[in-house]
């Protein structure tokens, strides 16, 4: 069986982890971004010096994980990934990495032509890992 590393924003972190638990009910071994939430998920209170070194760690973790995942699935709801998963897709190019989305609706050209197709549910991305 392959592993499926998610990669999405924080918008959506809720219904990522639905998707991701939804793939792993179906058998397959998902990483799952932290979806960090510092301070009871304030972001701003997080001191101004630490915010630097928490984005770091946050990014190498995730980073890790692509490199272990077999797909890298891109949970773009409406089309928004965000800043941390526009790098996300970088690296995952970088490493020649199959990349599916949730959206085909992406704004930006740059990451579309990145993906390899658009997948709404978690079987059919059971699918495509066969």
């Amino acid at each position: 069986m392959k592993t499926v590393v998610i990669c999405g924003s924080n918008k959506f972190a809720d219904k990522a982890r639905e998707f991701a638990e939804k793939l792993e009910k179906l058998g397959v071994v998902v990483y799952v971004p932290h979806f960090y939430r510092a301070s009871g998920g304030i972001w701003d209170r997080v001191h101004e010096f630490d915010k630097p070194f928490v984005a770091l760690g946050l990014n190498n973790d995730h980073f890790y994980k692509i490199s272990m995942a077999d797909v890298v699935f891109i949970y773009n709801q409406d089309g928004y990934s965000g800043n941390s998963t526009t790098l996300e897709i970088g690296y995952a190019t970088a490493l020649k990495k199959p990349i599916y989305a949730l959206s085909d609706q992406d704004e930006e050209i740059c990451r579309q032509v990145l993906f390899r197709g658009k997948i709404e549910t978690p079987e059919a991305l059971l699918e495509k890992l066969k």
